[in-house]
């Protein structure tokens, strides 16, 4: 196997482990009308992974050489913020709270402007709070999934 093959199917593969993994989640755990939205949401993520690594360990996806190891560590910070919003905060804090908290955080960890711009904090702030809405409205009164609960909302 070539060392873009492997470059493929290992990721490939990781992520039908962890399609699998919430898939099996979404189905075993209870109250059953809480979880429709991710039943529905594994159903794709775990027929998508399948299809990928399929294609990963057949050889049929053969796009580019993969990325840099030095490009791959920007996305370390980002991936760290997503783990503790995940893993802790989500709970402790509360799905919008923390989510705002976690979005905060990536877009003034890769946003260009300075920290000591005043424009650019305003902007992130803004931001941060518009999607954050468009999340609320998505989750809570489209599809009134039922989010963590935590200290705040």
């Amino acid at each position: 196997m070539t060392g873009t093959r492997i470059q493929h199917t290992v990721p490939a593969l990781v992520v039908l482990a962890v399609a699998a993994v919430v898939t099996w989640l979404s189905f075993t755990e209870e109250p059953a009308e809480a979880f429709l939205f991710p039943r529905v949401v594994s159903v794709f993520f775990i027929g998508l992974a399948a299809w990928n690594a399929w294609r990963a360990v057949t050889g049929l996806a053969r796009v580019g050489g993969g990325i840099p190891a030095r490009m791959a560590m920007n996305v370390v910070p980002g991936v760290a913020v997503a783990l503790v919003f995940v893993f802790v905060a989500a709970t402790s804090l509360g799905f919008y709270v923390s989510g705002a908290l976690a979005f905060l955080a990536i877009t003034t960890l890769y946003d260009p402007a300075p920290l000591s711009s005043l424009n650019g904090w305003v902007r992130r702030i803004g931001v941060t709070l518009i999607f954050m809405g468009v999340i609320h409205a998505l989750f809570a009164l489209l599809l009134r999934v039922q989010t963590p609960r935590g200290m705040f909302f």
